[in-house]
């Protein structure tokens, strides 16, 4: 049994190494919402991914902050929780949407079931992987020759996959460029939903791509569907799978071969278990992808990754592709074969840097 007596919210600000960009737009200094869970004895945090504009979900750090402070913490706050698993549910009762700031709530109750339990986030979940590979995503390019050094330094580095972002305009000569000095590597690519079926999409098939994920419409499973009929290229769904049951319909319907599960997007962790068991047992893949997150927001990632579906490299990059200094300690690192290790360590696997959050906090709300 839990009993929550205090959430903190914490809004911290970060600069990135270097500005990140996608079809939807670029960002350079991260607004970030943070988690602090608190019982009599324990406490854990964890972190909401929202976005600060709404240019990936309808979400952002913004409505999240108002939604856990008005409508979701009041349903865990001393009311006793008998397992994580019950808390999507309860969060879900007669409140639509929102998954992202039910997901930051949703995790932090499993990471503060891990440490009451002395147990590894991984252990928790039913984790089997005690190494995950590591993928990176590279943003948009000025040009060809600029995203190939992207790549050439990624390579060097070891990680298991790389992932360019697209958008029309800026695809096949990126691509080309890649595919001609790295024709064996795992390649995707990702268009953030940047395409309309009308679009000619034959020569994707020409570059022997791990995946093309969510050419289409955000919220669509139906045209993928048509689209995924025209390609052999295995077509990845992203923002459109929100819940088990868009899972379902992408593979009634055939709309692609692969699923991105990214824990923060789908409502937390027991969304993302249904959703992970249910492509296991129809032969479709899964992977983890990122959503810039700190070192708190990875631990959840990489405990995720564990599970023994999760068979293609996620967006798992160490702290030091995005933040010149994490907020936790250890920092997450790889290895030279691009592996991460999965902690076994109770809780997080990682101490969180308190007094670098406390230094970094611009706004922080107590929740009793």
């Amino acid at each position: 049994m839990i009993t929550i007596k205090k959430i903190i919210l914490r809004e911290i600000n970060m600069k990135l190494v270097e500005p990140f960009q996608t079809s939807s737009g670029s960002i350079d200094n991260k607004r970030i919402l943070l988690i602090e869970m608190k019982t009599d004895t324990h406490s854990a945090w964890s972190e909401c991914v929202a976005k600060q504009i709404p240019n990936y979900t309808p979400e952002t750090i913004d409505t999240c902050w108002l939604m856990i402070e008005k409508y979701l913490a009041p349903k865990l706050l001393n009311n006793p929780i008998d397992h994580p698993k019950d808390v999507f549910n309860r969060l879900e009762k007669n409140i639509r949407g929102n998954l992202m700031a039910k997901a930051a709530l949703e995790m932090g109750t499993w990471g503060l079931y891990a440490t009451i339990t002395n147990q590894s986030l991984s252990n928790v979940i039913k984790g089997t992987r005690k190494q995950v590979e590591t993928g990176v995503s590279i943003g948009i390019q000025k040009d060809p020759e600029a995203l190939l050094k992207k790549v050439d330094e990624s390579v060097k580095l070891g990680y298991g996959k790389i992932k360019i972002k697209i958008q029309p305009g800026n695809d096949f000569p990126f691509i080309d460029i890649v595919r001609q000095k790295y024709p064996s590597i795992k390649l995707m690519v990702d268009a953030n939903n940047a395409y309309a079926l009308s679009d000619d999409f034959s020569k994707f098939d020409s570059y022997n791509l791990i995946m093309l994920e969510q050419p289409l419409a955000w919220d669509d499973v139906y045209q993928h569907a048509h689209l995924q009929k025209q390609l052999k290229t295995p077509i990845c769904l992203d923002e459109s799978i929100t819940s088990l049951s868009k899972a379902k319909e992408m593979i009634d319907l055939k709309a692609g071969q692969i699923i991105n599960i990214k824990p923060g997007r789908v409502g937390g962790f027991t969304p993302s278990l249904d959703i992970h068991n249910i492509c296991q047992e129809n032969n479709i893949p899964v992977w983890c992808g990122g959503m810039l997150e700190t070192g708190i927001g990875r631990a959840y990632n990489i405990a995720l990754a564990s599970l023994p579906n999760f068979s293609i490299p996620g967006d798992l990059s160490p702290s030091a592709r995005y933040w010149k200094k994490d907020i936790v300690n250890p920092e997450w690192t790889m290895s030279d074969d691009g592996l991460m290790t999965v902690p076994s360590k109770p809780g997080l696997g990682v101490d969180v840097d308190v007094e670098k959050i406390d230094a970094i906090t611009v706004k922080k709300l107590d929740l009793t």
